[in-house]
């Protein structure tokens, strides 16, 4: 598997986020790759991490999920992957003591290109779905737990994530239609350290 970091849209490297790319062996019968494994994943990261719970979300063309996080006790980091369809991916650096606070990276997932996005503990996560639909499968290294979830506003002005929305509005669920923007969740406190 080949792994990178990302970079900002002005060239800033994030530290954490890591965009992972399998071996994909495939013949006129079809493919095979290997989608996980544990020690490669631990070396790429650079830490052993466990992963107790998997999720499986389909969405229409159009819908945008996030952006989300959790905090103490039960926050999570994500291994997203888009099998079906085609999603831009992002991770957003919440971790008020990085250099990189508040900036973003974005990646492009798809079933062509089968490539993951790790979005560790300290990052806000969310996506867009660019083909008619799109399954997304993500590992979490947490419990979800409606006590520890919060929600950052999509298109808090920022952030200044370039969604690559073609003119179209987004779908929205209610709760993510009604977070915060980041300045508000800083001001409670909120982020990570």
């Amino acid at each position: 598997m080949q792994v990178e970091q990302l970079s900002t849209a002005s060239g800033v490297v994030i530290e954490g986020p890591l965009l992972i790319t399998p071996q994909i062996f495939g013949d006129g019968r079809g493919f095979f790759y290997e989608s996980w494994n544990q020690r490669r994943f631990d070396e790429a990261v650079g830490c052993s991490t466990t992963f107790v719970q998997d999720n499986h979300s389909r969405s229409c063309r159009g819908v945008l999920r996030g952006l989300h996080y959790q905090l103490e006790p039960e926050p999570q980091g994500k291994l997203v992957r888009c099998p079906v369809g085609v999603i831009f991916d992002v991770a957003v650096d919440l971790r008020r003591s990085s250099a990189t606070f508040g900036q973003w990276v974005g990646a492009e997932l798809s079933a062509d290109n089968q490539q993951q996005l790790w979005v560790p503990v300290g990052f806000g996560h969310g996506f867009l779905t660019l083909s008619e639909s799109a399954e997304v499968l993500y590992k979490a290294s947490g419990y979800w737990s409606k006590s520890c979830e919060r929600s950052l506003r999509w298109n808090d002005p920022d952030l200044a994530i370039a969604w690559p929305l073609g003119g179209m509005e987004p779908l929205l669920a209610q709760k993510d239609a009604d977070a915060p923007e980041l300045a508000a969740v800083m001001a409670a406190g909120e982020v990570f350290a």
